[in-house]
């Protein structure tokens, strides 16, 4: 790939086709995803048990009060981990299954810049889940018992059901908010933004980091912070990126 970039980054290697091939090739992607969606949730589901001690890590001690109270919360929990983990799972095979539809059709630059961002999207997707597993939902569950105990509510059980729920969108909000200088940078890649106007949005931009953590994660100080702090610190990085490449693209 780097070679043939090197050597000619404007090549495409997708002759004319008849556009019933290209409705065979849709065909073969979304029945290829279905399929790696299918399985990946199965194995999901299978693994339940496994992905259950996982999830409930963050919970500590706490975790041993962690009860089913409906006679189907254990058939909840398989349902909610198959979906999120399998859809998890599948995605790069969702992926691999879109850019073959669609490589064919791109230059060797083209391919090269989607490459790179996916390898770099995922990079700061797995930063946002660990900062969330290891950081952020710890202290939710010490700050949601916190608040039990002022108010004079002594939790002796706590619902699987609703745990699971704020985990999963704990760790999912924090990868897809840690997308943000990706979509930045290739916004300013194209010329939409520029590094001046993202300096002069800055407050803004901080502003709108609290507000957005207040949605996205559960209603406790410390956890909104822990997500807005480093949305604001990626915003900065996403300056600076596009910057150094208008930089480079004016040279």
């Amino acid at each position: 790939m780097a070679i043939n970039l090197i050597k000619n980054p404007d090549e495409r290697n997708d002759p004319p086709r008849p556009l019933l091939e290209h409705l065979l090739a849709l065909r073969d992607m979304i029945v290829f995803g279905a399929v790696a969606w299918v399985a990946c949730a199965t194995i999901c589901a299978i693994c339940t048990p496994w992905i259950m001690a996982w999830l409930k890590s963050p919970a500590g001690e706490d975790g041993k009060l962690l009860q089913g109270l409906d006679l189907t919360s254990g058939v909840s929990a398989i349902i909610s981990i198959a979906g999120w983990g399998g859809t998890a799972l599948a995605f790069p095979f969702i992926i691999y299954a879109i850019l073959r539809f669609v490589f064919p059709a791109l230059t060797n630059r083209e391919k090269f810049v989607i490459l790179a961002i996916m390898i770099v999207g995922t990079f700061f997707f797995l930063g946002g889940v660990v900062m969330a597993y290891e950081k952020t939902l710890p202290m939710i569950v010490v700050a949601f018992q916190a608040i039990n105990r002022w108010v004079g509510f002594e939790m002796e059980i706590l619902r699987i059901e609703n745990y699971i729920s704020i985990v999963l969108k704990t760790i999912i909000a924090f990868g897809l908010v840690f997308q943000l200088p990706l979509i930045l940078f290739v916004l300013g890649w194209f010329g939409i933004l520029t590094s001046k106007v993202l300096r002069e949005k800055r407050r803004v931009a901080i502003v709108l980091s609290f507000f957005l953590a207040m949605f996205l994660t559960p209603p406790d100080p410390m956890s909104q912070i822990f997500m807005a702090v480093p949305l604001s610190l990626l915003y900065e990085l996403s300056i600076w990126a596009i910057w150094l490449k208008e930089k480079g693209s004016s040279k």
